[in-house]
C-alpha cells in the first residue's frame, strides 16, 4: 500500500458551486436530447402530413365552371 494522503485522510467534500455546476451541466444535457429529439419528430411527422396532403388532393385544382 502506498503512503498518500488519501490512504489517511477522507478527501474533501464538494462544495455547493460543485454541485450546482454539476446539476446544471447534467439538466441542460438532457434539454438539448429533448430538444433535438423534439425537432426530428416535428420534421417527421410535417413530412409525413404533407404527403398525406398531397395524396388526398386532387391532380388538377383548375376546374371549368359548367355554363347552363
Amino acid at each position: 500500500m502506498a503512503i498518500t494522503k488519501e490512504a489517511f485522510f477522507k478527501p474533501d467534500k464538494p462544495t455547493t458551486e460543485d454541485k450546482a455546476s454539476a446539476t446544471h451541466s447534467a439538466a441542460r444535457q438532457i434539454i438539448a436530447v429533448e430538444t433535438a429529439q423534439r425537432a426530428e419528430k416535428t420534421e417527421r411527422l410535417r413530412l409525413l402530413r404533407e404527403a398525406q396532403e398531397a395524396a388526398l388532393s386532387p391532380v388538377s385544382t383548375t376546374r371549368r365552371k359548367k355554363v347552363f
